[in-house]
């Protein structure tokens, strides 16, 4: 179901499943995020709703409706 953007997340995981559910995880984010990835401390940048780090594979997510913030950002898994 679709909540617009009242929809809450407890992690990353359920972000990056809605955001596939509906299409939008390869719509790319207007202005790219500076990401420090939680597992590997590499920094990257984020250009669409769903990317992962290149070093070590965190798959991370954000709605559109919260992509202005890298603090919206949620890490779902390595490989997820």
């Amino acid at each position: 179901m679709h909540e617009g953007c009242s929809g809450s997340f407890k992690n990353g995981k359920q972000i990056v499943d809605q955001i596939r559910m509906m299409g939008f995880n390869v719509n790319s984010i207007p202005v790219p995020l500076k990401i420090t990835c939680s597992n590997c401390s590499s920094v990257f940048q984020m250009t669409t709703m769903e990317d992962r780090c290149p070093n070590c594979g965190m798959v991370y997510g954000v709605t559109p409706c919260h992509a202005s913030s890298a603090d919206n950002v949620m890490p779902a898994g390595i490989g997820y």
